[in-house]
This record gives C-alpha cells, structure tokens and sequence, in this order.
C-alpha cells in the first residue's frame, strides 16, 4: 500500500471532524471503513450526527443509473448539511464519471479506485477549492490491493479477500471502474482474520468482487483461503458472500459440508433463468450448471440459504424469455431473491443488444420476482420454527427490540439485551414476528 504519509503533517488533522456516507454493496461499506480508519489514525475524529464535519467523504456506486443519482443526492446532501466542509468522493461513480461529480459545486476532491486508499496524502491543508481535483487512474494502471478486515457499525466483520472482475459481462461496469481481478496471499488475507479475531470477532463475511477468483495473482485458490481460515482460532462463523456459479466448485460445496465454521449459506448470482439471455449477458455457465449447483448443496445442506441474484428487464429479453425465467426460478429450492432491474451504462457490450423492455414493463416485472423471493423466504422461514439454533446478536438496537441470525441466516427478533450484543446463544425459533422479517426468539421458558 502506498500511503505517503510522510509528506502530510497529521497533526494538522487533530480533532478534525470527519462524516462518512456509504452507498452501493458490502465491498463500499469495508472500504468506507478502512478509508475511516486511515483518517481516524491521523488524528480525525468521526463526527456525531449532529454535528457539523470538517471533511465529508462519500464512497459511491455506479452498478445502475439510480445509483448514479442516489450518488448525486448523497453529495448535495453532505454538502448542505455540512456547509464549508472538505468533500471528497470516491468509489465506483467516482471512477467512472469524475467530470460529472467535479460539476456538483463544493466538491473539492474526487479519487478514483487506485488513489482512494492512499487518501491521507492527497489531503494537504483541507483548503476549499473553485474546481474539484480529480486524481484517477486508468482501468490497466487500477492495481493496488491490499487485504482489510472491519466491521464498521456492524457486529460481523468484513474480510476483502479480492478486487476487480476479469469476466467483463455484457451489462456491468464492474472491470472499468475497479480494473482487474486482483488479491493478496492467503497468509496476508488469514493475517487480517487473526486481527480481527483479537479484536472479538465471531463472525465474518467474506467479501469481494469475484471471491471464487482468489487466487489468480498468486497461484493460490480460494479452496486455499477457505482451508486456512478454517484454522484461526476465536472465529466462529465464516460466512461467503457472492460467490460465481462457475467457480462454486463441488470441492468448496464438499469442504464447507464438512466446517465446523463455514455456515451453510450461499449467495449465486444467476441473474436470468432463461439461457437465451444468459447467453446475451456472457454469463460463463448456463441454467443446468446453475441447478445442478444447488441441488449439491441441497443434497448436503438440507437446511442451507441460497440467495440468488436476478436482473430483470436485459436488453433482448422478451416476455417468453422472462416467464421461462420466473419457471425456473420457482422450481429451484432457494431461499430468497435480490431483484435488480436491468440499466444501461456506458461503454457497456449490452448497449448493442435490440428488443429494449420499457421502464414499465421492467417495474411489473421486478413485482412479479418480489413476490415470488417474498413466498420463497416465508416458505424457508417457516420450515426452521421450531428448531433450536445458535444466534449471533447484532448491535444496532429496533426500538425495544434487536436482531441476529442464525448459521443459515434466518433474521432472529427479541427483547433487546446489552448483554447479548456479539453473543451467539442457542435459540428457539417461534412465529413470525409482525411484519413477518424475522422469527421471535421463544425466552422465559
């Protein structure tokens, strides 16, 4: 990591108050927080909401035009709410289109995807500029990397196993605004879960672009990685984020059968059920791969959550082609679905795909998906009451009320209790809670 800080002098920073405002996946909330970290470490502190902050970074995304615009409205926002403030901008919406961002007035840094980790030296005296500096790189020179493991606000930490994608799929912006994909050893990668098992850790979420691409830059795989985070002792949950059908090996299916730590759930991104647009995406695997993907887990994991990601609304796909979808998407035994709706972006190969779906149609589509990701979670919901599981209890408190879940991610709701916090307890799973996001926990008996 290249971090000049030798040229900065940090006691300027002192007491200097600091506000942060994520968007977009779990990635931009792990980067968000080592990027909180630097600046903590150099004398920021973190402001309060009601205070007024002396610099204001935003870590946008790009995946979609709205969040293109959620990005806008975050950056007015900060800037109005903390007015002579210091505002800074990175992320993927950064990368991608800082000449836009530069045009918002009182913006005065925007830093791409190889300058946002090196921050601290490209603060200098905080000064307010007419025009903002935009510092970015482009995609073939997006080369650092650096493994981080934090949890933010959250109870469950974040490991950053990889970034970047080489897989270049027809819709998405993904390797143009992050580069290629890129990692760190698996002893530097275990290294941070130490760190962060010192720290109180029990739970962690692998995360990154590509993780089934692990490996690539050192001739490691992800089965390594896995393997040798088995092995750290203090953590008691490993959870994997997105992980490529094509990369969910039979060999990661069979050894993570077999953890003690490795908790059966699964997130696999599909993104249609029909092969035929599949095929328009560049996707690398077609709907049997994919079906034969969860019938292994399955058969091993009776009890596992799959979540699975959908885009509705592609360029080419037709009404036959998205209820061919739906059909399949039903017969799988899955337990939820995120729901994207199809955006164009720039410099994107599904820009030359023909038969565009109109906004409306998209949006009756993405109802029917719901509806259907609703009926599959009740349905997996329902087939754990009863049973008794342990229950990781997250922070953040719901009225008189908290969270946690469960190793195969059921939403768990009880009275709150302090004590409780970062626990993980044997709990009964009762009835639905009112709006039916969780199972109460049966306590008193």
């Amino acid at each position: 990591m290249l971090i000049c800080e030798n040229m900065i002098d940090s006691t300027f920073f002192k007491d200097k108050k600091v506000a942060f405002h994520t968007l977009g996946c779990k990635l931009n909330f792990v980067e968000t927080s080592y990027i909180g970290k630097l600046l903590l470490d150099n004398g920021f502190k973190k402001a309060k909401s009601n205070e007024v902050a002396d610099v204001c970074v935003v870590n946008t995304c790009s995946v979609t035009e709205v969040a293109d615009r959620k990005g806008r409205q975050a950056i007015k926002q900060m800037i109005n709410k903390n007015p002579g403030a210091f505002v800074i901008v990175t992320g993927c919406y950064a990368q991608l289109k800082p000449e836009e961002i530069s045009q918002i007035e009182g913006v005065d840094l925007i830093l791409g995807s190889q300058q946002k980790f090196d921050i601290i030296s490209h603060l200098a005296g905080l000064e307010k500029r007419k025009q903002a500096l935009v510092l970015s790189s482009n995609r073939s020179e997006i080369k650092m990397f650096f493994p981080t493991c934090t949890r933010g606000d959250r109870t469950r930490y974040f490991l950053k196993v990889q970034d970047g994608c080489d897989y270049f799929c027809s819709y998405c912006t993904i390797p143009i605004a992050r580069g290629r994909s890129r990692n760190a050893t698996v002893d530097d990668t275990v290294r941070q879960a130490k760190m962060a098992a010192i720290n109180g850790a029990k739970e962690i979420v692998i995360t990154g672009v590509n993780i089934g691409d692990f490996g690539k830059t050192t001739g490691e795989t992800f089965l390594d990685l896995i393997k040798a985070l088995d092995m750290v002792d203090g953590i008691q949950r490993y959870r994997i984020s997105s992980l490529e059908p094509d990369l969910l090996t039979d060999e990661i299916i069979a050894y993570t059968t077999n953890s003690t730590k490795f908790v059966p759930h699964f997130h696999i991104p599909l993104q249609s059920g029909n092969d035929e647009i599949l095929s328009l995406m560049k996707r690398r695997y077609n709907r049997a791969l994919f079906a034969d993907k969860v019938c292994q887990i399955k058969s091993l994991m009776p009890n596992a959550f799959i979540g699975v990601d959908v885009i509705v609304g592609m360029n080419g796909e037709t009404l036959d082609r998205f209820e061919d979808s739906v059909c399949f998407l039903d017969s799988l035994d899955i337990s939820q679905l995120h729901v994207f709706s199809y955006s164009e972006r720039p410099n994107t190969q599904a820009l030359q795909i023909g038969m565009e779906v109109s906004p409306v149609e998209k949006k009756r589509r993405s109802e029917v998906l719901h509806l259907l990701s609703e009926q599959k979670r009740l349905k997996f919901y329902g087939e754990q009451q009863g049973a008794t599981m342990d229950v990781l209890w997250e922070e953040k408190r719901s009225g008189d009320y908290m969270h946690g879940f469960t190793a195969n991610y059921v939403r768990v709701q009880r009275p709150y209790s302090k004590m409780l916090v970062n626990q993980i307890t044997p709990v009964k799973l009762g009835d639905y809670n009112n709006d039916k996001s969780a199972l109460m926990a049966v306590v008193g008996q």
